[in-house]
């Protein structure tokens, strides 16, 4: 089957935002450990499709593209976190604090237009939060979490972006592929 390959749709983070971001962590938090997300590749990932076909990838964009997304907002973050559970954590998360129910929303409106182009509903609910690191084995992250808190980083929120995820030959690279305004 002819794919345009694995498709998400993000709110990506301004350079501003990256760099704040890299930088306390490196002055504040010890490295943290196994598989750390390079600064470039940090998004808030809305819903993932995996491998799309061209056809189903048009009427994606169009659907999204017709969407009510809301109006543009600020976001910021707030506190280190960790999936399942900081004693036994597959993924470090840096947390959403202003601008949570905005990205929820927006969330909730990108989900329906994915929908209506086709693609069955999320099983998984959503959780804002912004990867840092995947473990494997999991471990216990509490020295990380009890860091310094990081002090507000915040941006506006003005689009969704429609990525492509290339795998392979070390860490993910993610390509933009078009991108609608809010």
């Amino acid at each position: 089957m002819e794919s345009v390959g694995r498709i998400f749709l993000a709110v990506g983070l301004p350079d501003a935002t990256r760099h704040a971001i890299a930088a306390y962590l490196t002055a504040h938090i010890p490295p943290l450990p196994g598989a750390v997300v390079p600064p470039e590749n940090w998004h808030l990932t809305l819903r993932f499709l995996g491998d799309v076909a061209p056809a189903a990838f048009d009427r994606l964009i169009f659907e999204v593209s017709e969407a009510d997304l809301g109006a543009p907002f600020r976001l910021s973050f707030a506190g280190l976190g960790a999936f399942p559970k900081p004693a036994r954590a597959s993924v470090v998360w840096l947390g959403v604090d202003r601008g949570q129910e905005e990205l929820m929303a927006l969330a909730s409106a990108v989900d329906h237009a994915v929908d209506l182009a086709g693609f069955g509903p999320d099983d998984r609910s959503f959780r804002p939060h912004l990867t840092l690191a995947r473990l494997r084995p999991t471990r216990d992250v509490w020295p990380w979490l009890e860091s310094e808190p990081l002090p507000p980083v915040a941006f506006a929120v003005g689009s969704v972006g429609i990525y492509r995820s290339h795998l392979g030959g070390g860490p993910a690279r993610y390509e933009l592929l078009d991108s609608v305004s809010l």
